[in-house]
């Protein structure tokens, strides 16, 4: 369909005049717009053959334009374009019928084979469905550290295996698994999240099979024919852990008070804090085996810091357009702190603080003194040293801070031995003994607990 008219709908000119010269040159009829109100003459007037529509725009975004258009009895093909999003924008767009999504920056070879199988889709009559995986599912972040994480993801999720995610609490191990889902096979099933605590007693395993009673109850029913996502395995109760290592070796269950097995039809995934497949602590090893054939290590946000500016504006726009919040940028010296400061809630941390300072409203540029209201509250002492804020202490005191922590834990290596200690440190024992009384190390205490 070579004299295809195509509707190219973004906010940056740069790349409308680039889609149009590259689209034109190709033998296609190009219209631009440049908001959502000219998309809506534009596609008026024209009658498109296929529409190319940003996510992000000053007056609406291409959801909300999306969603306008789907309600209409006839819709031609639909392609969104982004330079980040998440799963669940990218499940909303779909469930519209947008039949694909482009990445920003753009690849030529990329954008010209969705066009033109966009194209034949629509010339067949088809209702609207995905045609390739969308990108922009893909967790925010363009660090060395989130792009290995997400060609790991990449290269598993062509699999039916079972995955581990690990990693601290926060740091987006649901995310990854849910950008797992949109990947695989099971991409079109359901995605079902079941914290493990829930899972206890008898009430546990009504949860998990469902009942006889009520067909189709139970999270193994709910996500038959795509992707259950266990929340923190190491919360499984010894008896839930049973229940669930003989459905995964049977490949069926059956509802309580039932006579009948349900063919165990479902993909597992679940997540665990740092190092739990190294450290079991009762947890089953045959469980574990199954449900960690492979092992996805999500970092914390402190490892891959340079990605925060873009998270930032990430939420930032996201809250913006989900919940009507005014708009409001984060200063260069306030970017700057949070990429230095150590997140220790991860992720979720930087979101919920974008989020209150969106509700606090103010400037529409969020200055380095406002940040620092929000954090003089986070981070207490007794955390890890890696976790703590030292750049919101004073110098002296975040010296005492790091000196401490610092002593203490080569301490608990050295086994409470100041002799080895000063090895290790390259202190004289005598200015070290005094190190340790100015700082109140206890260092008896730490050989005794030893």
């Amino acid at each position: 369909m070579r004299d295809a008219r195509i509707l190219v709908v973004d906010d940056e000119s740069e790349i409308r005049t680039l889609l149009q010269e590259i689209l034109t040159e190709e033998g296609y009829h190009v219209t631009t717009a440049a908001d959502a109100a000219s998309a809506r003459e534009r596609r008026e007037q024209e009658e498109p053959d296929l529409v190319l529509l940003d996510i992000w725009m000053p007056d609406a975004d291409g959801i909300s334009l999306l969603r306008e258009w789907s309600e209409e009895d006839d819709i031609c093909p639909v392609v969104m374009m982004s330079g980040h999003g998440t799963v669940d924008t990218a499940v909303e767009a779909t469930r519209l019928g947008a039949v694909d999504f482009i990445e920003k920056p753009l690849s030529l070879a990329k954008l010209l084979r969705t066009v033109e199988k966009a194209l034949d889709e629509g010339s067949r009559g088809r209702a609207p469905r995905r045609l390739l995986v969308p990108p922009m599912v893909a967790p925010v972040g363009k660090s060395q550290a989130v792009q290995v994480l997400k060609q790991q993801v990449r290269s598993v999720s062509y699999h039916d295996t079972a995955v581990l995610f690990t990693g601290e609490p926060g740091a987006g191990r649901e995310s990854y698994a849910r950008y797992l889902h949109s990947l695989s096979s099971r991409a079109n099933g359901p995605f079902v999240v079941l914290r493990a605590s829930t899972l206890a007693g008898a009430d546990g395993e009504r949860t998990l099979f469902g009942d006889h009673e009520h067909p189709g109850s139970g999270a193994l029913a709910e996500a038959e024919g795509g992707i259950l996502f266990i929340n923190e395995i190491s919360d499984l109760h010894q008896y839930a852990q049973r229940l669930l290592l003989g459905a995964l070796e049977q490949r069926r269950y059956r509802p309580r008070g039932g006579l009948e097995d349900r063919p165990f039809d479902v993909r597992v995934l679940s997540s665990a804090p740092p190092g739990f497949d190294q450290k079991l602590n009762g947890f089953r090893q045959e469980l574990l085996a199954i449900l960690g054939v492979v092992v996805v290590r999500v970092p914390p946000l402190r490892d891959y810091a340079e990605d925060v500016p873009e998270l930032l504006r990430y939420y930032a726009d996201m809250l913006v357009d989900a919940e009507g919040l005014g708009f409001r940028r984060f200063s260069v010296a306030a970017q700057n702190r949070l990429r230095n400061y150590p997140w220790p809630g991860n992720v979720t941390e930087l979101k919920n603080l974008v989020h209150r300072l969106l509700i606090l409203d103010g400037d529409e540029e969020i200055a380095l003194d406002e940040v620092e209201d929000q954090l003089k509250s986070d981070a207490p002492e007794d955390q890890p040293l890696l976790k703590q804020d030292l750049l919101s202490m004073p110098l002296r005191e975040a010296r005492e801070h790091f000196e401490r922590a610092y002593l203490q834990q080569q301490l608990i290596l050295c086994k409470g031995k100041v002799g080895q200690l000063a090895k290790r440190v390259g202190m004289e024992r005598t200015h070290l003994y005094r190190k340790l009384r100015s700082l109140g190390v206890d260092f008896r205490q730490v050989a005794a607990d030893d």
